[in-house]
């Protein structure tokens, strides 16, 4: 009796659990007209701002790729002093509120920092431009590409990367062709998550860059603006935008347990 009331509890938790969720995301999708969606997606301004949010988002997912991927490998192989602290740093920009890492940002790149500086005199602008929303959405994107491709290589047996370096291979060529490839799904996948998340930034990019503006920054000066009836369609397109890439993600994520299984065998 008791494992059938534990049981019956945890059904009813669940169950409001996905309301939670799921009904005011229905809500929200279902309010806007069919109209209104169409004469929403056809504006110049909210065309501009999801494809500005798709650019920088992929353009922070390629920088997470190049400059994350062998601080991942180096976290998934070694044992090192200060790995654990490392693995912390790495976690920050999760916990840090956004507007405190927009806030530390601006500090950094704006007039009154000498790197800030020296960027103005080389003609570099990052604040108020999309050079400083892709900073943006590196910072807040590459734990979720570490962590997901840390994974990745931890999945992959040492022994293999040992056999190829005893066959004659180098470092490099072992990574490439026998490392690198068995992760390849969960790089995707963190390149997908690192996208999403980075799409749908708010609080750090309204501070370096209000203007041009990202999908989510649009939504909050209409909404600001003209209330809730004007925003809804942004949201409704921006949920499109981000939900294409999660469908990406569960499809690359249900192709990688056959191989997880594969190399367990």
């Amino acid at each position: 009796m008791r494992r059938e009331s534990f049981l019956w509890l945890a059904l009813g938790c669940s169950f409001l659990v996905l309301l939670f969720i799921l009904v005011p995301l229905l809500r929200m999708v279902s309010a806007p007209t069919p109209g209104a969606l169409a004469a929403t997606i056809i504006d110049p301004e909210v065309y501009h701002a999801l494809w500005l949010s798709l650019y920088t988002g992929i353009c922070a997912a390629l920088i997470c790729f190049v400059f994350g991927t062998p601080l991942a490998w180096l976290l998934a192989r070694s044992e090192f002093p200060g790995k654990r602290l490392v693995e912390a740093v790495v976690d920050l920009p999760i916990v840090i509120p956004h507007p405190v890492v927009g806030i530390a940002l601006l500090g950094l790149v704006g007039k009154n920092f000498w790197l800030g500086r020296l960027l103005h005199e080389l003609g570099v602008r990052l604040v108020g431009s999309p050079a400083g929303i892709i900073m943006v959405m590196t910072f807040v994107g590459l734990p979720f590409y570490l962590q997901s491709a840390k994974e990745g290589f931890a999945a992959v047996s040492p022994r293999l990367e040992h056999v190829s370096r005893s066959l004659g291979a180098s470092m490099f060529k072992t990574f490439f062709q026998v490392s690198f490839p068995l992760a390849r799904r969960a790089i995707v996948s963190g390149l997908i998550m690192c996208c999403a998340r980075a799409i749908s930034e708010f609080g750090a990019v309204i501070i370096i860059a209000y203007h041009p503006m990202i999908a989510p920054v649009l939504m909050f000066e209409r909404f600001q603006a003209y209330g809730l009836r004007y925003s809804q369609p942004v949201a409704v397109w921006l949920i499109v935008v981000c939900l294409l890439l999660f469908v990406s993600l569960r499809v690359v994520s249900r192709g990688r347990r056959p191989r997880r299984r594969e190399q367990r065998a």
